[in-house]
């Protein structure tokens, strides 16, 4: 994990970083398991000037993913949506997101965007929900642009110490970002 953190450290400079970010950021909100966060974070430490272009182009990027991930819920969630919703195990889950959606409506999206629960099963369950597109969208600038800028923003305001901390305790932070991201398929598993 270390070097993975170096790496994107590195990473950081070069100039397809950001695009690179954002091709993460668009893939994790249809079917990629890995959240862009583990390269927001380091890249935003090693340049913070550019911490919300960083948290922007996140933030765009997981809107539009979302919109294929919607669109894989609403037109094909027979064959992709279902292959990607069992190849996390979380059948139960969607079908619980189905209820709430009846339910809630946006305040799943508006709540669950800002949790470590893969946002992919938001914008799959939303498709095959048919919930309304256009609340689908500005519910999903709203809830990961919040989550995107404020990570953005505190990392801006207080990145040296968090750097410091960050790397005087890797092990520990890796691990907690390993349990946070494991947890958020456990709990739609088992508990949502």
């Amino acid at each position: 994990m270390r070097r993975l953190y170096d790496w994107v450290m590195g990473l950081a400079q070069h100039r397809y970083a950001i695009p690179l970010m954002g091709l993460v950021s668009f893939a994790e909100s249809s079917f990629f398991p890995i959240p862009p966060d583990v390269m927001l974070i380091p890249m935003v430490l090693a340049n913070r000037r550019k911490a919300f272009t960083i948290a922007a182009v996140c933030t765009v990027c997981s809107v539009v993913g979302g919109l294929l991930g919607y669109a894989i819920g609403y037109w094909f969630f027979e064959t992709i949506g279902a292959w990607v919703v069992k190849t996390y195990g979380l059948q139960a889950g969607l079908e619980r997101f189905r209820e709430q959606f009846a339910h809630w409506g946006i305040w799943v999206i508006l709540i669950k965007g800002l949790t470590p629960i893969p946002y992919k099963l938001v914008t799959i369950a939303s498709g095959a929900a048919h919930f309304d597109l256009f609340t689908f969208v500005w519910a999903s600038i709203v809830t990961r642009g919040v989550r995107f800028f404020l990570v953005a923003a505190l990392l801006w305001k207080y990145g040296e110490p968090i750097r410091t901390f960050i790397e005087e305790r890797f092990t520990l932070v890796s691990w907690a970002f390993l349990i946070a991201l494991v947890g958020g398929f456990l709990v739609v598993r088992y508990v949502v």
